[in-house]
């Protein structure tokens, strides 16, 4: 299988804005709820919910103004200071959910579920990429593989990333890590590959670039952004379908999560293979800009999402 090309191992001299500011507090923020919500139970714990949105609420400027900029572009409208406040306590409440669906306390939770059968149906003859986004919460999405048979999910990721990860997530629960591929690992796509053959599924953050990298441009919420193509040029390579995912967080202890299949490499040629990928992105942007709308407070970009990156490079 000829690898090269995807262009999945990181490394940038130039990096995206969102890699040269990290989000603030994830760290400590996740020590201190999964230590408090295991003792208090989620209900009670969720109360400290609302101290933390409002420290970061007043106490984030950058994150403010691109907040607002995304919402209003979601909404229709300009958005309120209660919409940036449901953004925020949409983002902490799947950070605290996190503890729980880690350690196997799914009864705490109405998930629901739309097109898991694609999926099933899929894994049962071969792997497929899921390519999320950064919406709604992925540990919901990855404890279906642990109450699923059948449906093994392995995670890909930055390699600096997947490091702060599986510290974090190992402090949680030590025997709930998830399978996570670094992609900064020069044998990664072989890794990826191993895992699809074996009729695993290949989870993909896809809506963000470290930077100097191959990008598409796309329309996304009425503007003009910059997607990577190396997920989708890797899925192409591989030759395996890909399903766009999503756990979004719908109040309350309510979680819907989406399949959707956005492409199907496995009969793509080698001289069809760019426009595939270009029209892959397009159809990935489209439905991501669809759950956008449906559930604008589940966005977790907080960022300039729709900036040039530094030293991009075109397909």
């Amino acid at each position: 299988m000829n690898l090269k090309g995807a262009n999945l191992v990181g490394g940038s001299t130039q990096a995206a804005e969102w890699v040269r500011h990290r989000e603030r507090g994830s760290l400590w923020l996740l020590k201190i709820m999964a230590f408090l919500s295991l003792r208090l139970g989620r209900t009670s714990s969720r109360v400290i919910l609302y101290g933390i949105a409002a420290y970061f609420f007043l106490f984030g400027p950058s994150a403010r103004r691109h907040s607002l900029r995304y919402l209003r572009r979601a909404l229709g409208r300009e958005a309120t200071a209660r919409d940036r406040f449901l953004q925020i306590l949409s983002f902490a409440s799947t950070i605290h959910d996190r503890v729980y669906l880690m350690n196997d306390q799914f009864e705490k939770f109405n998930i629901s579920v739309e097109g898991e059968s694609m999926v099933l149906a899929q894994a049962s003859i071969g792997g497929a990429l899921l390519l999320g986004s950064h919406m709604g919460s992925f540990e919901v999405m990855h404890s279906l593989s642990r109450r699923q048979n059948g449906l093994r999910v392995s995670m890909a990721m930055y390699e600096e990333n997947a490091r702060k990860i599986s510290g974090i997530l190992a402090a949680i629960n030590p025997k709930g890590v998830p399978d996570i591929v670094a992609l900064g690992q020069i044998d990664a796509m072989l890794r990826i590959a191993e895992r699809l053959e074996q009729g695993g599924c290949v989870g993909v953050l896809a809506d963000r670039t470290l930077g100097e990298e191959t990008t598409q441009a796309v329309m996304f919420l009425g503007e003009r952004a910059y997607l990577p193509t190396g997920p989708m040029r890797a899925a192409a390579i591989l030759r395996c379908p890909v399903f766009f995912m999503a756990g979004l967080y719908r109040g309350k202890n309510n979680y819907h999560v989406v399949f959707e299949r956005v492409a199907d490499f496995s009969a793509t040629s080698v001289g069809s293979r760019r426009l595939a990928v270009c029209a892959a992105i397009e159809r990935y942007a489209a439905v991501l800009e669809h759950y956008c709308r449906t559930d604008p407070y589940n966005w977790f970009n907080f960022f300039d999402f729709w900036a040039r990156p530094a030293g991009n490079r075109s397909p």
